[in-house]
């Protein structure tokens, strides 16, 4: 694909930054394709050297590829962009965000007992009762909780661990499709995402083992609550991926259980199987606020050192009086009480989009969590002739490594009674889809 933005710049550092500008701005889409490395020191009256330094620069913090032959071009999701999405649209019902229900989410009320003073924490950055409570809320599920750490919510940590353990240019085993926000996150850390396919039970055995002979060095996955599609582990996964992982007891395991209290499926972990390096990471955005970004994990000693040590460096630790709000909410009884409830209510609002969906003759999965993945020909028809109907849904798009197009329909706030018009508005833009494409 031919780009239309020019290039300027005198130097690496120049010509490098011009081209980020144009990724930033949207001038250079994902695909778009950067002119040779002759061509463009001739345009730009400098040296073939030069351009190649800035081309490398740019691959090596994720902003663009090089495919061979087919050139350079912009990486499917640079490192300077994102795949955000696009503002609701006025007047409409959003189903695309993937929040939970407000209803559902406990009042955020800062702890009385404050830290005093200014002081450091850093021999001390986990309160004590709050590890406790932690050790016994993940230890329920099997996990091993030998070692347990805190950080700033899941991508806090995650970026964290493959920032210590990878370099720029290593590759990662990631679902497609898959979380928008991972799938970035790697990018801009320059490795390369190797899609993982996935299904109601979540990654496949044969995509992971495909991922591990390619040379990956870390498997991101999800147990329950698959985002977007649902999946979750069964027993039988668990143990053929833990058979499939035998194969590589080097690799990193990041077990992602994003909506746990509320995912309304059992966790079949991986990280009681005798993984080396693994760790296991929950959060509490789901279920007790998306405003408090904290997340507990577990893992191994080595990779408890590197987060750790790398963590110390940084922010040093997480803040304290964040630490007190969680355990207030975890061990409060009326707090329980309404997760609870919030879990019975997701699924039983999947479970009625899903009976509609079904009942109209459109294929949908979604097995546990907060989300429906729907598989369509053209993501841009159905989002537009949904929107027509006076919906807003998520185009497939960027969850999207190699996986076929869909659109993620949230159902957090959907009620049943609803997901019937739902459904048959979605019938009807199909039916209008393919009058229009073909059948």
């Amino acid at each position: 694909m031919a780009i239309q933005y020019e290039i300027t710049g005198g130097t690496a550092k120049a010509i490098a930054e011009s081209v980020e500008r144009g990724v930033a701005e949207g001038a250079l889409a994902p695909g778009a394709a950067l002119p040779p490395v002759r061509r463009l020191a001739d345009q730009l009256g400098v040296s073939p050297g030069t351009v190649a330094t800035a081309y490398k620069e740019l691959r090596r913090r994720g902003i663009v590829v090089t495919r061979g032959r087919g050139g350079t071009v912009v990486a499917a999701a640079p490192a300077v962009g994102s795949r955000r999405p696009p503002k609701v649209p006025a007047g409409l019902r959003d189903l695309a965000g993937g929040h939970p229900d407000p209803a559902l989410l406990p009042a955020l009320v800062p702890p009385g007992r404050l830290s005093p003073g200014a002081r450091s924490h850093r021999s001390a950055p986990r309160l004590a009762r709050l590890e406790d409570e932690v050790r016994a809320w993940l230890g329920t599920d099997g996990v091993p909780t030998e070692q347990v750490t805190f950080a700033h919510g899941a991508l806090d940590l995650v970026g964290r661990l493959l920032s210590v353990e990878l370099r720029p240019g290593d590759s990662v085993a990631m679902e497609d499709p898959g979380y928008h926000h991972l799938l970035d996150l790697v990018a801009a850390l320059g490795l390369r995402a190797v899609p993982v396919a996935v299904d109601d039970e979540g990654v496949r055995p044969d995509a992971l083992r495909e991922a591990l002979h390619g040379g990956v060095r870390a498997v991101v996955c999800s147990p329950r609550a698959q985002n977007p599609y649902g999946g979750c582990f069964s027993v039988e996964r668990r143990d053929a991926l833990v058979d499939v992982l035998a194969d590589g007891p080097e690799v990193l395991v990041v077990e992602n259980d994003h909506a746990s209290a509320v995912a309304d499926a059992p966790l079949r972990t991986l990280t009681a199987s005798g993984l080396t390096r693994w760790v296991h990471v929950r959060t509490v955005s789901k279920f007790l606020g998306t405003d408090l970004r904290w997340a507990a994990a577990a893992c191994d000693p080595t990779t408890l050192a590197r987060h750790d040590g790398r963590l110390l460096l940084t922010s040093g630790w997480v803040s304290h009086l964040l630490q007190e709000t969680v355990h207030g909410l975890l061990t409060d009884v009326g707090t329980q009480g309404l997760v609870a409830r919030a879990r019975e209510t997701y699924g039983v609002r999947r479970a009625a989009l899903l009976r509609e969906l079904a009942g109209r003759g459109i294929a949908a999965h979604g097995a546990s969590g907060l989300n429906v993945w729907v598989p369509v020909r053209d993501e841009s028809a159905v989002v537009n002739g949904l929107r027509s109907y006076g919906w807003w849904v998520a185009a497939g798009a960027r969850f999207r490594l190699a996986a076929g197009p869909g659109v993620r329909i949230s159902v957090a706030e959907l009620e049943p009674a609803d997901a019937a018009r739902l459904a048959s508005d979605f019938a009807a833009v199909l039916g209008e889809s393919e009058a229009t494409y073909g059948g």
